[in-house]
């Protein structure tokens, strides 16, 4: 499963990142870093599209893809 780290000292609490994302997954997360934004996460499901990380303008989303391996072993 692919899955999204937010760099919380990056974010900005713009939420541009809740609009991308086409399966909803990223959701505000009740804390704040040290500017005092809050900062988003994401649960489980994301599909490892990186709407989000393309839509950041601050660069705060690293989003990792699951390779699934093919029929014969090789990924």
């Amino acid at each position: 499963m692919s899955r999204v780290v937010f760099l919380e000292d990056r974010c900005k609490g713009c939420r541009l990142c809740l609009d991308a994302c086409p399966v909803g997954v990223i959701s505000p997360s009740g804390r704040f870093n040290h500017q005092g934004y809050e900062v988003m996460t994401a649960g489980d499901g994301c599909t490892g599209c990186a709407s989000c990380a393309v839509m950041c303008p601050d660069t705060a989303i690293r989003v990792f893809r699951t390779v699934r391996a093919t029929e014969g072993g090789k990924a």
